[in-house]
């Protein structure tokens, strides 16, 4: 069903449109504040408040950006406002995303194999700074474009890929720095 459509349903009252909305959208929210804010009981709280503030605004939005982006913009303020409120810095979270691969039909050891390659980038990704760790995954792991992102955080293009540079950039310095020292012992 198109998004449109599923605005208007939910607008005239029809619940379980936006019930089609959330369960389309609640993966890439859960992504978003999982990795800005610690801890799985205020993450469960602020997902709830996303798509709350989401349906009571409803109205307002106007098509310009997708949906998904319009509610994941929602998320990522609604994060750092708890975060001001509570004067709690950014930092990581402790959940880790799954990451798991696919049975593509190879061999249990290069499924192994992936498995732990994934579990290595993800322990990576979990030690960037809280917004670079958020950028990375809404662009590889969301595969959302750099304009969807920038309506989602509020920056410039330009400076979401400066931030994307970076961020694979330290992950590539944290990967070259932790498996080089292992190799050495």
């Amino acid at each position: 069903m198109p998004e449109r459509e599923l605005v208007a349903l939910t607008l005239q009252g029809t619940l379980p449109a936006f019930r089609v909305i959330v369960e389309r959208t609640e993966k890439l929210v859960i992504h978003i504040i999982s990795g800005l804010v610690p801890g799985r009981e205020d993450q469960e709280d602020l997902t709830q408040e996303t798509f709350l503030k989401a349906f009571q605004h409803l109205r307002h939005f106007q098509f310009d950006a997708k949906l998904s982006t319009w509610i994941a913009r929602i998320a990522y303020n609604t994060c750092v406002s708890h975060l001001r409120k509570k004067k709690i810095p950014l930092s990581y979270g402790n959940e880790v995303a799954d990451m798991s691969t696919p049975d593509n039909g190879t061999d249990p050891f290069s499924q192994l194999t992936e498995k732990v390659v994934v579990e290595i980038l993800q322990e990576a990704i979990d030690r960037l700074q809280p917004l670079h760790k958020t950028l990375i995954t809404l662009f590889h792991q969301e595969a959302l474009s750099i304009t969807e992102i920038s309506h989602i955080t509020g920056l410039p293009e330009g400076t979401v890929k400066s931030y994307l540079y970076r961020a694979r950039r330290d992950l590539r310095d944290f990967l070259l720095i932790t498996y080089k020292n292992r190799e050495a012992l």
